[in-house]
């Protein structure tokens, strides 16, 4: 991770040259502009931890910068120098979003002092909000819930590279848990005080996606009425979990591969370079290496992304695992519908069991929930379960029953569809000769878990 960065602004080349070596001295990367237009373009380029601005410049005030600077981002904190220090000055310059108003000549001791308390304070903030986020997510599932196997295998991988924070690739089929691995990861790993800001990229839109990662200016496009922060600003010094990075535009991937090889990037609509600090962790279903023989996605943004390949696998391949997952969805539901007592059938968890899971770990959350509100609080029996997910129990090969309707019928086609593709939508969609589009407003309509990580 990156040292503190501190933006200077001052005219006077005696205390420039004197604040900085102190600084340097003391573990700070030290930036330095001589007037208002130089530390507003620096501001915007370098993303400074604290800014240092005299308050005379040879082209205006520093009550004049300091509004713009909080507009662009209030968490960063600013030290105001003056040689003519008043009550009244110091009152406005407070208001206008100044942390300390200092007079000179400072004591550089002094300053370090003002400094380091101001980015505790700062990183304190962030670390609650960061706290926040991961207790809103606090009932997410275990990662590792089970003892066969495969998920050992995981176990032992994951452990060995969590205090890493190098690019990591998640690999898995839909709803096997890569959100859930990567909320994990950002949890015990080194940035685990800092900021997890997740997007899922799944059919989105390329120009919503460039705006989402990246921020706009003002007036950058039709509707732009303000700017935006993007989320590698957002997501500074933190995590950035790109989910489904196999959906991402192809004239994106440039972009994307320039900031996690510089640390840099620009917003849409502006000409300066912002600085950024983010672990990626980015997740797929799909095969990348076909979607590079395909021409959809780049070589080297794929070398650049998978440093750490993981690969979670399906529900199927690690069936002795689904009686502890049931009954982990079971506790959990339980006591959200205030029905803690009630147990699985063992005729239950045999059926659990035997079927093959397509929709993963996300359709037993589902069918777990679901049979607990059928139940009688009580207990499970297999009469409770209801598998009407992507499957829906029918056997391959076999025809669909002669009571359905016609909406039905479209259903249990698609679905059918969908399993020989193995859930695979860009496939289904192409042999059902309908737009990828359709096939996931659908999806989303019957709630069929085929179109999240």
């Amino acid at each position: 991770m990156s040292r503190n960065r501190v933006l200077l602004v001052e005219d006077d080349r005696g205390i420039r040259f004197g604040i900085r070596n102190f600084l340097a001295g003391r573990d700070f990367d030290v930036d330095e502009a001589e007037n208002l237009k130089q530390g507003e373009e620096m501001y915007r380029q370098s993303r400074p931890d604290i800014v240092i601005l005299d308050y005379s410049l040879p082209d205006g005030n520093a009550l004049e910068l300091l509004p713009r600077l909080k507009g662009s981002d209030p968490t960063i904190p600013v030290i105001i120098l003056t040689g003519q220090g008043s009550i009244d000055l110091a009152v406005r310059a407070i208001k206008e979003g100044a942390e300390q108003f200092l007079t000179k000549p400072v004591q550089m001791q002094a300053l370090l002092v003002v400094i380091e308390r101001l980015l505790d304070n700062q990183r304190v903030r962030q670390r609650d909000t960061a706290r926040t986020t991961q207790q809103a997510r606090a009932g997410t599932v275990d990662p590792f819930i089970g003892q066969s196997a495969p998920i050992a295998a995981l176990r032992d991988q994951v452990q060995r590279i969590v205090t890493t924070d190098r690019p990591i690739l998640i690999l898995g089929e839909t709803g096997t848990g890569k959100s859930v691995l990567a909320n994990w990861l950002h949890r015990n790993g080194p940035r685990a005080d800092e900021p997890f800001v997740d997007l899922n990229c799944a059919g989105l839109a390329r120009e919503f996606v460039e705006t989402e990662l990246f921020g706009h200016e003002k007036g950058a496009f039709t509707g732009a009425v303000a700017a935006k922060t993007g989320l590698f600003e957002v997501a500074h010094r933190g995590v950035l979990f790109l989910d489904e990075i196999g959906d991402v535009d192809f004239q994106i991937q440039p972009k994307l591969l320039k900031v996690l090889e510089e640390k840099r990037f620009r917003r849409m609509g502006d000409v300066r370079d912002r600085v950024t600090d983010v672990q990626l962790i980015a997740a797929t279903h799909q095969d990348l290496h076909a979607l590079i023989r395909e021409k959809r996605f780049r070589s080297d943004l794929y070398f650049r992304i998978s440093t750490i390949p993981l690969t979670i696998p399906p529900l199927r391949e690690r069936r002795d695992d689904i009686p502890a997952l049931a009954e982990f969805f079971v506790r959990r539901f339980a006591n959200e519908m205030s029905a803690p007592n009630i147990t699985l059938d063992p005729q239950a968890v045999n059926g659990l069991q035997q079927y093959s899971w397509p929709g993963n770990v996300r359709e037993l959350k589902n069918v777990i929930e679901r049979a607990i509100l059928l139940s009688d609080r009580h207990l499970i029996t297999l009469r409770d379960l209801r598998f009407d997910s992507i499957e829906s129990g029918v056997a391959a090969g076999s025809a669909p029953p002669s009571d359905l309707t016609l909406e039905q019928l479209e259903r249990w086609h698609i679905e059918r569809v969908l399993r020989e593709e193995n859930g695979h939508v860009d496939s289904a969609a192409q042999r059902l000769g309908i737009p990828r589009s359709s096939l996931y407003h659908k999806l989303k309509k019957w709630d069929a878990p085929v179109s999240q990580s």
